[in-house]
């Protein structure tokens, strides 16, 4: 046997094998229907929630600002009507002049009805009014804003499962966001951003 040709032939045999095992390995999940449409629903049954931004509870709302255009002040005070939270006096530093001493507050707590639409998760909890699931993919297209190619933009319409209380019109009145998001389930659009990744497409930062 000519030992000098074993090493050239051993080389050649461990890139074929290299060529075939690389033609094996996972294939990056392409940008379609499917794909997506399991990506969005994954990302909604995580991040679908309609919450308010009441991360913190109770809620003080200073006599100063009671019938002002504040949000808390017009806000929580329908939520009361609606046994969601209740009221009560209290006497805290004031924060915007710690010199001034105690100012009184009217202090909103959640009640036990509240506590139902306060979901506790990370990085911290939220009361919310209703939750989103997907009603169809409308497109996608690359992101405009990143060179990177691995980058989509999902336009989508949803379904909702909302509270109840959503249907109060004081409720539209005072949280006018959330009644156009209830109103526009099945018809309006939006968009969601996902990356490319070897296990699948995951939500990518703005």
């Amino acid at each position: 046997m000519n030992n000098k040709i074993l090493p050239a032939a051993l080389g050649a045999a461990l890139l074929s094998s290299l060529a075939l095992l690389s033609g094996c390995g996972p294939q990056q999940p392409k940008a379609n229907l499917q794909n997506l449409t399991a990506a969005m629903n994954a990302y909604l049954a995580k991040k679908g929630d309609l919450c308010l931004g009441k991360t913190r509870w109770p809620i003080d709302v200073p006599q100063r600002e009671a019938g002002t255009r504040a949000r808390n002040a017009l806000q929580m005070p329908v939520l009361e009507r609606l046994g969601l939270v209740s009221a009560s006096k209290a006497k805290v530093e004031d924060e915007k002049d710690k010199e001034a001493g105690e100012i009184e507050v009217t202090r909103y707590a959640l009640t036990g009805e509240g506590k139902k639409y306060f979901l506790e998760r990370e990085p911290q909890g939220d009361f919310c009014a209703a939750h989103l699931t997907l009603d169809k993919i409308v497109g996608w297209e690359a992101r405009k804003d990143t060179k990177e190619p691995s980058e989509v933009v999902v336009t989508y319409t949803y379904r909702i499962d909302a509270a109840p209380w959503t249907g109060d019109t004081e409720v539209q009145k005072v949280f006018p966001m959330v009644d156009r998001v209830v109103r526009g389930a099945g018809t309006m659009q939006l968009k969601q951003n996902f990356r490319r990744t070897d296990t699948g497409w995951v939500p990518a930062e703005v």
